[in-house]
């Protein structure tokens, strides 16, 4: 990996090397073992998260060596530099149609894909739902057992390099039509009710206890999350902006699903 590493560091800095065959070779390589899961742009290390620049200047600079071609998936056709997923019996996952997965993005075992959308670099774990209409944009993590209901958007992010993708950690539940952007880490078995963004200014607050917790850019480990407003003076008056409301915690339970049904029953969270 060092080798190829500073092959695509070299032609990140000078693009006149994209023309050389050896540097083509470490790109595909690259993007090649991101479609297989044996790469990934972000690493879980310790409690927090390590991004791997160089593995997303691959998927950058995969673009300008790709010709465009005619895919035809019978009676559809598209026109693009980036072929689909393919063998998704092979690999274990229930693709309906009219979902789409670009090739250099992992879909591991147990994955369901309704119609839906997964882009280039994304890694999806084991056991995740993607619901109809919801996407997974570029190079976002997203973790084993979460399920993103219909309408979900996952921000992508290739540039700046060094920008974090959105994190969606093991077991959480995300309702429908929540936008997650920015980089945005959402930890463990954490449920998002429906119609909630979080950006990276977006303030989160935990208003839960006695005295309100304020959060930017991370949802803590099993929050139940809901969309709010703050009052916020503007010249011309004042006016509520959004914000999210951390009203309570999912139980720890054996019974994940057990669990997520009480934590949206006990706080009527929508999804």
């Amino acid at each position: 990996m060092t080798e190829i590493q500073n092959k695509i560091e070299a032609a990140w800095e000078d693009r006149t090397l994209l023309s050389k065959e050896e540097t083509q070779d470490a790109i595909r390589e690259v993007v090649e073992l991101l479609d297989q899961g044996k790469l990934r742009v972000a690493n879980k290390v310790g409690e927090g998260w390590q991004v791997n620049d160089w593995i997303k200047k691959a998927v950058i600079l995969f673009f300008p060596i790709q010709q465009m071609e005619t895919f035809e998936v019978g009676p559809m056709e598209f026109y693009d530099k980036i072929p689909l997923k393919k063998n998704y019996k092979r690999i274990g996952v229930r693709a309906v149609p009219h979902a789409i997965a670009r090739y250099g993005s992992f879909l591991s075992n147990g994955v369901i894909l309704m119609p839906s959308y997964v882009n280039i670099g994304a890694y999806v774990d084991q056991g995740t739902m993607v619901d109809t209409w919801a996407t997974v944009g570029s190079c976002a993590q997203i973790g084993m057992n979460v399920h993103l209901s219909g309408g979900v958007g996952i921000g992508g992010v290739l540039e700046p390099v060094q920008a974090a993708p959105v994190i969606i950690e093991d077991g959480c539940f995300i309702g429908s039509r929540s936008i997650i952007v920015e980089g945005v880490r959402v930890c463990k078995q954490a449920v998002i009710g429906a119609g909630v963004t979080l950006t990276l200014s977006t303030k989160i607050i935990d208003v839960s206890g006695k005295e309100p917790i304020e959060y930017r850019g991370i949802v803590p480990e099993r929050s139940v999350v809901i969309p709010g407003t703050l009052n916020k003076k503007f010249a011309a008056g004042e006016y509520g902006v959004p914000c999210a409301l951390i009203i309570g915690q999912r139980k720890e339970s054996t019974d994940l699903k057990t669990s997520l049904n009480d934590a949206l029953r006990e706080h009527n969270v929508a999804v």
